[in-house]
C-alpha cells in the first residue's frame, strides 16, 4: 500500500500532459486533464528506495528489463516530465552532488571505446552515409535529408573559421573524418584529426588512402592531450567537451588555445546546460561513460582562463531536436537488425537514449552550442559582419 501510494503521488504531479498509469495489480488510472496519449505499464514494482536515490537510474534499468512498458512516445512523456515544474526530476529531495569522475587519459581511452567501439556496422545502420553522429544543421527546415544536413553543419564550422588555402587544421575527436576531410579535400587545409576510438581511427585511415590525402591528412590514435609543442592556425572540436569532465574542462581548453598558433581560430561545438553542468546516472553507466554536460557560465569561465576571446556563440538546440528523432526513427527501422545483433534489452536501451535525449533538447533542459574562439583579438582575423559564415559552399 506505501508504495502505491508513493507512486501516486510521484505521478500525479510529474507530467504537464495526461498520462494513463496501469500499476502491477492491473488497475489503472489517469492523472492530468484530458483523454491521455501516452500510457505506462508498470509490470513489476520498482523499489521505492532505488526511485528516491537515483530515478533516472532505477526507471532507465526498469524500462531496459520490460519492469516498465511505455505505450504513446518516450519523447514526449519524457518532454512533459521536464516541462513540469513539480516532476520529481526537479524535486530537490531527489537531487545529489554531481559525482567525481576519473579523466586520466587511460579512463577516457576506455570511457571512449566502450561507446563509439560497439562497432562501425552498428552506426553505419542508422546514421547518414557521412557517420557523423552529431548535431546537423538544417539550412531549410524540415526538408533538409539528414545528410544533406549534416554535410551544411560541416561547411557551416568550416566557413566560420574564415580559413585560407594552405593553412593547417587540428581537429580534436574527429570522429569518422568527414569535417577532417572535408577541410582537406575542398578547403585545401592540412588536417590532422584525432580519436581514442580503434574503430574511428581505422576508418578515417582508410578513407584518407582512398581519397588519395595522404599528403594533406592524417590522423592519430591518441589522447588529444599528447600532441607536444605541436600548433596549428585552426583548431576544431565537436561532442568533444562533454567527455572530459568537470575537472578537466579548463584543461581543455588550456590545450585548444596551446595548439593554436597567435592569432588561431577555433570552433568548439557541444552540449551545453544553460542551468548549470549536470551528469545523468543512466547515461553515464549504460551509454557515455564519464559524459558531463557543463554548464553555460562554466564554460566561458574555462573559456576566459584560457586566455581565448569569444568571437561569435550560435545555439542549435532545435537542430539537435531534429537530428535526434531522425535517428531514432532511422533506428526503429532497422530495429529487427540492431536486436538480433545486440538483444532486445540493448535495443530498449538506445531507443530509450535517443527518445530522451530528443526530449532534452526539445523542452530546453539542455542546448548545444557552438563557440567561435580567437586566440587574439577577432578583429584581425574575421571579418566585421557574420555574412561570410552564411555564403554557399
Amino acid at each position: 500500500m506505501l508504495e502505491k501510494t508513493f507512486y501516486k503521488t510521484m505521478l500525479k504531479h510529474s507530467f504537464n500532459i495526461p498520462i494513463k498509469v496501469t500499476y502491477w495489480d492491473g488497475k489503472s488510472e489517469v492523472y492530468g486533464d484530458g483523454n491521455p496519449e501516452i500510457e505506462i505499464i508498470f509490470n513489476k514494482k520498482i523499489p521505492i528506495k532505488n526511485i528516491t536515490s537515483n530515478a533516472s537510474l532505477a526507471l532507465g534499468e526498469a524500462f531496459m528489463d520490460k519492469d516498465i512498458e511505455i505505450q504513446g512516445s518516450i519523447q514526449d512523456l519524457i518532454e512533459a516530465a521536464y516541462e513540469s515544474a513539480d516532476s520529481f526530476f526537479y524535486n530537490s529531495k531527489f537531487k545529489k552532488f554531481l559525482p567525481k569522475q576519473k579523466h586520466t587519459e587511460k579512463q577516457s581511452q576506455a570511457d571512449v571505446q566502450s561507446h563509439y567501439d560497439i562497432g562501425n556496422d552498428f552506426y553505419e545502420l542508422w546514421l547518414d552515409p557521412t557517420l557523423t553522429y552529431s548535431c546537423a544543421y538544417f539550412t531549410n527546415g524540415n526538408k533538409d535529408d539528414l545528410e544533406a544536413a549534416q554535410m551544411a553543419k560541416i561547411h557551416h564550422i568550416l566557413q566560420k573559421l574564415n580559413p585560407e588555402k594552405g593553412k593547417t587544421l587540428l581537429d580534436i575527436g574527429c570522429g569518422w573524418g568527414t569535417l577532417m576531410l572535408t577541410a582537406a579535400k575542398e578547403y585545401d587545409l592540412k588536417v590532422t584529426g584525432v580519436t581514442l576510438s580503434q574503430e574511428q581511427y581505422d576508418l578515417v585511415s582508410k578513407r584518407i588512402k582512398d581519397m588519395g590525402l595522404e599528403d594533406q591528412a592524417e590522423v592519430l590514435l591518441e589522447d588529444y592531450r599528447e600532441l607536444g609543442d605541436r600548433q596549428f592556425d585552426y583548431v576544431t572540436s565537436v561532442g568533444m567537451f562533454e567527455h572530459v569532465g568537470s575537472e578537466n574542462l579548463g584543461e581543455y581548453f588550456d590545450d585548444v588555445a596551446k595548439y593554436l598558433v597567435p592569432n588561431g581560430v577555433a570552433l568548439i561545438h557541444g552540449i551545453t546546460r544553460q542551468q548549470g553542468g549536470a551528469t545523468n546516472a543512466w547515461i553515464d553507466k549504460y551509454i557515455f561513460p564519464g559524459g558531463y554536460i557543463p554548464g553555460l557560465v562554466e564554460i566561458i569561465s574555462r573559456i576566459e582562463e584560457a586566455h581565448l576571446q569569444i568571437a561569435d556563440m550560435e545555439s542549435l538546440r532545435r537542430h539537435y531536436q531534429r537530428t535526434l528523432e531522425i535517428w531514432d526513427a532511422n533506428f526503429n527501422k532497422v530495429r529487427d537488425q540492431v536486436q538480433e545483433k545486440m538483444g532486445e534489452r540493448f535495443t530498449r536501451m538506445w531507443d530509450m537514449y535517443l527518445q530522451a535525449c530528443a526530449a532534452s533538447f526539445q523542452s530546453g533542459n539542455i542546448d548545444v552550442m557552438q563557440y567561435l574562439l580567437t586566440k587574439g583579438p577577432s578583429g584581425k582575423l574575421l571579418p566585421m559582419t557574420r555574412d561570410y559564415m552564411l555564403n554557399d559552399k
